[in-house]
């Protein structure tokens, strides 16, 4: 049988097997292992939100094919090593599935989405139980160390508050981030060391992730709609000073943020979007 002849997923993996073998296989994939592998595996979800964010679909389906060859790299590599198979990875989590909507597949009953998320958070800390070793009973255990950091600090946010340990509104929160820019301005001015300086900015990034939380906003959205829009403003500025014949890297800063304002002012009035 050829991949032609295969199902997609067949086809996937004997193409995978083939780029992986020793014997003329393709040299750069036969010498990954799976720490080499992981930063692309990062990227390549990164590569699947940005699609989203831009509502394309075209490239949503690429991203998701390149994401797809990630799991299937790393599947491989455990095979070849004796794990498991790109097989045991869906049997793994067809279970894990079935069992984690007990009110889908076994008739349980939940009032609504917080009571369903909650059961899903208990039934982790169960498996975990199950694996044996310490019983970790923290009301934060369980957050994986391998995410984003932004991404970690809302969940533990989101966790403590689950117990009560969050601010009732939004207004105390904008007093924290008050105080905590206050301490990082301090710091700047005393000329303190980097360990000092990268604590208090720490401090400052977090209240913004729960700032993002109470204001139900996902925080990497947010940045990545800002750091597009930086783009998008910078690029245009350097298009307009080329085409003024004033290469933008000559001009002074408070020339290049007289550019910056006319972009924002075309932005304004709908002409460059």
């Amino acid at each position: 049988m050829t991949e032609r002849d295969a199902s997609p997923i067949d086809a996937l993996l004997r193409i995978m097997a083939r780029l992986r073998d020793p014997d003329g296989g393709c040299p750069w994939d036969v010498q990954q292992d799976f720490a080499s592998i992981a930063p692309y595996t990062i990227e390549e979800a990164y590569e699947v939100a940005d699609a989203i964010d831009r509502g394309d679909m075209h490239d949503l389906k690429d991203e998701l094919g390149d994401l797809l060859l990630q799991v299937v790299f790393h599947a491989r590599m455990a095979e070849e090593a004796g794990h498991f198979a790109f097989d045991d990875v869906v049997a793994a989590i067809c279970d894990k599935m079935v069992r984690r909507h007990p009110h889908v597949f076994a008739g349980v009953v939940v009032s609504g989405v917080e009571e369903q998320t909650l059961a899903w958070e208990q039934g982790k800390r169960d498996e975990r139980q199950a694996k044996g070793g310490e019983v970790d009973d923290s009301a934060l255990a369980g957050i994986a160390r391998g995410l984003p950091e932004w991404q970690r600090a809302v969940k533990l946010q989101k966790r403590a508050a689950r117990v009560g340990f969050d601010w009732p509104d939004v207004n105390p929160v904008f007093e924290k981030l008050h105080e905590e820019i206050d301490e990082v301005r301090a710091e700047f001015a005393a000329g303190v060391g980097h360990d000092a300086l990268e604590d208090e900015l720490g401090d400052v990034l977090f209240v913004c992730a729960n700032l993002s939380r109470h204001g139900q906003v996902d925080f990497g959205a947010a940045l990545r709609r800002a750091n597009a829009k930086f783009e998008r403003r910078f690029r245009r500025m350097e298009a307009m000073a080329a085409g003024e014949g004033k290469p933008l890297s000559t001009l002074s800063l408070t020339e290049q943020d007289a550019y910056w304002n006319r972009v924002k002012r075309e932005e304004k009035e709908g002409v460059y979007r």
